[in-house]
């Protein structure tokens, strides 16, 4: 009779743990097929935080640093670790890239608004370490190495930094002085809002039929 009381606890004790793990990898896949559009999620809430044309700049920035990736993927290559997933290369991830792109907007912004302190340093370090989260979501889910999202990532936070430099450093002088560079600047930011939306649609059922 104890024995096979044990066993049942034993078999309910996996069962319970079997549930949990189904949960939890359906949460880290849910979280995952996401992450793009929680890109467009926090531009669209910048947008409206800032509405200025800097913002429209740094979404450009989006659709510039996307394309980047994917011709790095094109040169380099580098396979994916489960080929039966997704047949394009891997190196490196763009999800990665465009988190990161992502986040170091949104902690360039908040300095530029609040300056440097302790409640910044703080939400800094939250907001790196959630796309960090994302972004280690595409090793958990099998597209992509650790090497290829750590490269992505990088390659993310560096391109963003160079993308407000040249904002800084060039295209804030000709936005002051051309009245037509403000209209251009509007409507290639409407035109990159809608080629990433459908970028991201597109995506979004290519790996639904995976």
């Amino acid at each position: 009779m104890n024995s096979t009381g044990n066993e049942g606890v034993r078999f309910e004790g996996l069962e319970q743990q079997a549930l949990m793990n189904f949960s939890s990898a359906g949460i880290q896949a849910t979280l995952n097929n996401l992450s793009k559009w929680l890109v467009a999620v926090v531009f669209g809430i910048m947008f409206l935080w800032r509405h200025d044309i800097e913002t429209l700049w740094a979404f450009c920035g989006v659709v510039v640093n996307d394309r980047l990736s994917t011709v790095l993927k094109g040169i380099l290559n580098h396979e994916r670790p489960v080929l039966s997933l997704r047949s394009d290369p891997g190196m490196p991830s763009s999800h990665a890239q465009s988190i990161f792109y992502t986040v170091t907007f949104c902690i360039i912004s908040m300095v530029e608004y609040f300056g440097c302190n302790g409640i910044t340093a703080v939400t800094s370090v939250l907001i790196i370490a959630m796309g960090s989260y994302f972004s280690w979501l595409r090793v958990s889910q099998r597209f992509h190495t650790l090497n290829q999202v750590a490269v992505g990532a990088v390659l993310g936070f560096c391109f963003s930094i160079f993308w407000f430099w040249l904002w800084d450093a060039l295209l804030i002088k000709a936005f002051i002085a051309h009245f037509w560079v403000p209209i251009v600047a509007v409507v290639g930011a409407a035109g990159s809002c809608v080629g990433f939306l459908l970028y991201v649609v597109r995506n979004r059922v290519h790996d639904n039929k995976h």
